[in-house]
């Protein structure tokens, strides 16, 4: 079936299964409109630029419900060959419901521009914040992979692989927990084994590089990866030249620097494992010992109490 516009024409839908956010979709069911346009809304600050458009906060103006603004240039994306890739990740996002994932409330378009609605994340890129503390604590680390882990489980149990995992598509909310976003890499393949090179180089898993089928395993490897840069400052495979980096990670080798516990260090040795099968499940990385215990230190770290005497 050919794909056309049509497809970015899906209303904003109701969530029950969160009834303490404020609701986006209420105004809607409300009016005679058959969908979204530019002027449902106040343009506020920019709060990104991409390859592809800019992200703008910006409020509905009959709820006053804010909102960030993902508007992509049609010309950009027909020139980057990404059109169909835009489709998935709207066509996927747009189905989940998880607490530690992005919300795509809704989509519209004109001549010119496609509009995703979004779920503003306050806080911003987690990436940001890694680059400015340099690394993160293991209480801290622990929670945010316990909330990756809890929404990637979610993801594979809608038969969805993220593909992408990585700082960059990490956002933060008011409270400081992890929104995942950007599923443009995302796949949903209940059955097939995929065998697409996708998704960045420091957190590609050896059955990517080597081009054989992949599956669900491959958000493992890179929860793994990712557990390590936050401890460490730097993904685990990083290497001056792309060659090196293949090498490495085909290889799996890597090195733990002194101040990383043992805790940890069996925790992302049990994620980085070259056979895709041996990989550990993310039930038990959710039971794991250093994930419960340091996470459950992190509120601690993240709402130090205060002391007036």
């Amino acid at each position: 079936m050919a794909e056309s516009n049509a497809t970015y024409q899906q209303p904003i839908c109701h969530d029950s299964s969160h009834p303490a956010k404020p609701d986006l979709s209420h105004p809607v069911d409300n009016t005679n409109k058959s969908h979204w346009s530019i002027d449902d809304f106040e343009i506020g600050k920019p709060l990104g630029k991409g390859k592809f458009g800019n992200v703008f906060l910006a409020r509905e103006k009959k709820s006053k419900y804010i909102i960030a603004l993902k508007v992509l240039f049609k010309s950009q994306l027909q020139k980057g060959g990404v059109e169909h890739q835009l489709r998935r990740e709207v066509e996927i996002q747009a189905h989940l419901r998880h607490p530690n994932i992005l919300r795509l409330y809704g989509y519209f378009y004109d001549d010119r521009r496609v509009y995703l609605i979004l779920e503003y994340a306050p806080r911003g890129e987690l990436y940001k914040q890694l680059r400015a503390q340099r690394t993160f604590s293991e209480p801290i680390s622990a929670k945010y992979i316990r909330q990756i882990a809890d929404a990637l489980n979610y993801c594979h149990s809608k038969a969805v692989i993220h593909r992408d995992i990585k700082p960059e598509n990490l956002l933060l909310d008011f409270f400081g927990n992890i929104k995942i976003a950007d599923f443009g890499w995302s796949v949903h393949a209940p059955t097939s084994r995929r065998t697409t090179l996708c998704g960045t180089l420091d957190y590609l898993p050896p059955e990517m590089i080597n081009s054989k089928p992949h599956d669900k395993s491959v958000d493992l490897w890179s929860l793994g990866v990712l557990c390590y840069e936050f401890l460490c400052g730097y993904p685990p495979f990083e290497s001056e030249d792309q060659q090196s980096t293949y090498t490495r990670i085909t290889t799996c080798s890597f090195n733990f620097p002194p101040h990383v516990s043992e805790g940890a260090r069996n925790f992302i040795s049990l994620l980085l494992v070259i056979d895709p099968t041996k990989r550990l499940p993310l039930d038990n990385a959710l039971t794991h010992q250093w994930v419960v215990d340091q996470s459950a230190k992190s509120d601690d770290q993240m709402f130090p109490q205060r002391n007036d005497k």
